[in-house]
Parts: structure tokens; C-alpha cells; sequence
């Protein structure tokens, strides 16, 4: 999919920012739609797909926290905050609750291109062939193009794109160690507290999709200090 053909939201209250944003993104060969109210917004991406949400967290009619973790549970775009919140702790929540970046304003526009290109660059390498987009293993069916999980029984729900980026490098490299450095290079860039306690609770929120029980893992495997091990067989 070459980025002419993908789309990126902006949702932020400032109009200036939302101008700044959308150009740049346009020139750089883009598609963008601009919302200044949640409301607005999330009834608009009911009829869109767009590859990357910019969120910004100070809007003026829904907590931007809130919609963060909305959009991480039920859509399948990449999703990177703006804001003007620089503490540390800021964020971390919002990586936990399923963000895929975090930039603090004020910021160059140029940055914010290099980010959605990146997180589209992982996406494109993690998800690999078009052939490879729907992988069977021990009963379950992950379809990575439409973000869906299958359970043994027929259930279905979907994955976030921080979690389908998760399990499919987890199936990439079945019954091996995966080493958090490795998991942080592939998925989360340089390796700092944010990105590492942002990676444990992607994790965490995988096993309970995949129905595996933390105090006793059959799917996923800790080894403390070192990584993550995936049990299971890849059939397709």
C-alpha cells in the first residue's frame, strides 16, 4: 500500500495545529481528515480505516485518555498522542493504555511525519506478505489484516495494532526466546522505561485475549531477565 492510499485523523481542538499537521502530511503523500471535537470524531471513524490516529489529550469535550484506550481496544489503527503534558507519568499512561507514540508539544511538524512513517514502516515489516496475513496456531486464527482473533470456539475479537504487532512477532519465532531488547528494537524503538512498561502491559492484555492464565502461562511464557517465549505450533 503505497501512502497516498493510507490515512491519518488529526484530532486536536487547535486549528493552527490541525492545518500544520494535515499539510505536512499531505506533502508528504498522505491522506488526512480533521477533527477539533471528539464527538466528531468518533462518529466519523465509524464509516473510516484510517492507518494512524493523532490524538491530542486536551479536548474540550472527552478526556483524551479515554478515547486513547477506545481506540487501541476497538480499532486497528496506530495510534500516536500530542500533547502538552510532558510529565513522565503522562506518558506512561498513555502507552499503557495503548498509544504507539507520545510527543510533547510544542513540536516540529517534520517529527510527526517521521513518526507515523516509522510506525507504518514496522507495521509493514512485522506484517511482512499478503500471504501472511491470516496465521493459524495451537486453534486460534489471527487474521492481521483486518485485526481479528479467533478462538478455538468461534469467538471472535479484535486486536489493537500494538497487539497484533506483538503476537505476530511472537509467531514469527515460535518456541524461542524473545528477548525484550529484540521486542523493543522491532516494535517500541529505543529501549527506555516508557517503552518497556508500555510492551509489559501489551503483553499482558494479549494473554488475557489468548485466554492465558498469568499466574500459570501456557501461551506465553516469562523468563525473567531475559524475555518472552510463545508456546505454541504455526500451522499457515
Amino acid at each position: 500500500m503505497t501512502p497516498s492510499s493510507q490515512l491519518v485523523t488529526i484530532l486536536d481542538d487547535s486549528h493552527e495545529i490541525r492545518e500544520i499537521l494535515s499539510i505536512a502530511l499531505q506533502e508528504a503523500g498522505f491522506q488526512t481528515k480533521c477533527f477539533g471535537r471528539a464527538t466528531e470524531f468518533e462518529h466519523a471513524i465509524r464509516s473510516m480505516s484510517p492507518r494512524v490516529c493523532i490524538v491530542d489529550l486536551g479536548l474540550p469535550d472527552k478526556d483524551g485518555l479515554s478515547l486513547v484506550n477506545k481506540l487501541a481496544l476497538e480499532s486497528g489503527a496506530a495510534i500516536i498522542i500530542i500533547s502538552g503534558r510532558s510529565m513522565v507519568q503522562d506518558k506512561v499512561v498513555g502507552l499503557e493504555l495503548g498509544a504507539d507514540d507520545y510527543i510533547t508539544k510544542p513540536f516540529e511538524a517534520a517529527e510527526v511525519v517521521a513518526r507515523v512513517r516509522a510506525l507504518l514502516r514496522r507495521s509493514k515489516i512485522e506484517t511482512n506478505k499478503p500471504a501472511t496475513q491470516t496465521i493459524k496456531f495451537s486453534g486460534w486464527i489471527a487474521d492481521f489484516d483486518q485485526h481479528l482473533l479467533t478462538s478455538p470456539a468461534g469467538d471472535i475479537q479484535s486486536l489493537s495494532f500494538a497487539e497484533a504487532q506483538v503476537l505476530h512477532l511472537f509467531l514469527s519465532s515460535p518456541n524461542r526466546l524473545i528477548s525484550r531488547e529484540h521486542m523493543l528494537e522491532k516494535l517500541g524503538g529505543a529501549s527506555n522505561d516508557n517503552f518497556e512498561r508500555a510492551m509489559d502491559v501489551r503483553v499482558s492484555r494479549l494473554r488475557t485475549k489468548l485466554q492465558d492464565d498469568p499466574q500459570n502461562p501456557k501461551i506465553i511464557k516469562t523468563i525473567y531477565g531475559a524475555g518472552y517465549i510463545f508456546i505454541g505450533d504455526k500451522l499457515s
